[in-house]
């Protein structure tokens, strides 16, 4: 089939599952205390959750002077997620000093709510209720939403694996300012008629380019994108799209953008503007998901580790579930002081370590917490471990 026509027929079936599909989920709502506050979200469960199952979790965050009910309307995921099988939360933010308008505090500076710290507690108490993979945890996010996704990015890494920003970008400083703990795919919807969140950047925000830019330096991506006519599947939306695509990473943490030619401050596929132009040609619900939906944070956090132990090199058994200790087998001359190893975020963690039958290594596991680990040798070699 005709690359166009394949590429075609997704997009329209996609749009049509948003249009048509009525919720059949259940939605909470709830609230937490966080840095002194009281905290409010609504969490989206879909039918096909079940509990002892992991599930991912998205955040989709409103824009400034908006909720999160609205947010959970306009760019809406619930549908998605009926099929899809992950958990959609809504937080709101707080009321910006002096306004009546809620917002996210993404650039963290003059006081003000500490929101990284509360979109983590958020992750803590549902984790408490619910099943989450916490190697799938995603944040998207529109506008201010945008700006908060990418502070996560920044600043949470530890706990979410990748980004989407839907008419966002990053505060001027704030990426000097980034630490991200991992390569971090990232995808930015942005239209060039975005009169709000200008394309070209603001007195106080930087250019869409400079966003991009920033997170391929950052993940180590191929400069030179691949870019990609979008199909104008709706010619009567006075927009065209075109796609770009920064491979090259060598974990996969690839660097997308979805440019909305005439595009305004809007969710591309979502509700219609009286003031803005809403492309049609694509749904950013359904991109953003398609996006975030390849990645795992213990693959990312990684990236140094091969997928697969290298040669002459083993680790057994493997996921190591109820085990004690586990065998490394590296050849001969393997000695027990020289293993090391880490957690997914690359930190250090304690190695108790004996000699074993035939050359081999025993390490004790069991002060290990579930997760994911790097065990490496005297030669550089390194094999990843599931406990």
């Amino acid at each position: 089939m005709n690359k166009w026509r394949r590429f075609l027929l997704t997009v329209a079936g996609l749009l049509a599952g948003l249009a048509a599909g009525a919720q059949t989920g259940t939605t909470i709502t709830g609230s937490i205390q966080a840095g002194g506050r009281v905290r409010e979200y609504r969490l989206y469960v879909p039918p096909s959750y079940q509990p002892g199952r992991a599930a991912p979790l998205l955040f989709n965050l409103h824009g400034y002077g908006s909720t999160n009910l609205s947010q959970e309307r306009s760019g809406d995921f619930r549908a998605i997620a009926d099929t899809a099988g992950f958990l959609v939360v809504h937080p709101n933010g707080t009321i910006d000093p002096g306004t009546s308008y809620l917002y996210w505090n993404a650039w963290n500076q003059g006081g003000g709510p500490d929101d990284v710290a509360f979109l983590s507690a958020l992750i803590d108490t549902l984790a408490q209720r619910y099943t989450l993979d916490p190697d799938r945890l995603y944040s998207a996010g529109y506008s201010n939403g945008g700006f908060m996704s990418y502070e996560l990015a920044c600043h949470l890494g530890g706990r979410i694996a990748a980004v989407a920003s839907v008419c966002g970008s990053m505060e001027n400083g704030r990426p000097g300012a980034c630490r991200p703990t991992h390569p971090t795919p990232v995808l930015e919807i942005h239209g060039t008629g975005d009169t709000n969140v200008t394309y070209n950047g603001g007195s106080w925000f930087v250019s869409i380019p400079t966003v991009l830019n920033y997170w391929v330096q950052a993940n180590g991506c191929n400069p030179t994108p691949t870019v990609t006519p979008v199909p104008d599947i709706d010619p009567t939306d006075n927009s065209t799209a075109e796609h770009s695509v920064w491979r090259g990473n060598r974990v996969g943490a690839v660097v997308e953008h979805f440019r909305i030619i005439n595009g305004g401050h809007v969710w591309p596929g979502g509700p219609p503007s009286s003031t803005d132009v809403v492309n049609r040609d694509i749904s950013a619900s359904a991109e953003v998901w398609r996006f975030l939906r390849r990645y795992r944070l213990s693959r990312l956090a990684l990236g140094a580790a091969p997928a697969e132990a290298a040669p002459g090199l083993r680790v057994y058994p493997n996921p190591a579930t109820g085990a004690a200790v586990v065998t490394l087998s590296a050849g001969p001359g393997l000695r027990p002081a020289a293993v090391r190893a880490c957690d997914a975020l690359g930190r250090p963690v304690p190695v108790v370590a004996t000699a074993g039958p035939a050359g081999t290594v025993q390490v004790d596991v069991r002060p290990w917490p579930a997760g994911v680990y790097g065990l490496r040798v005297a030669d550089g070699r390194w094999v990843r471990l599931v406990k």
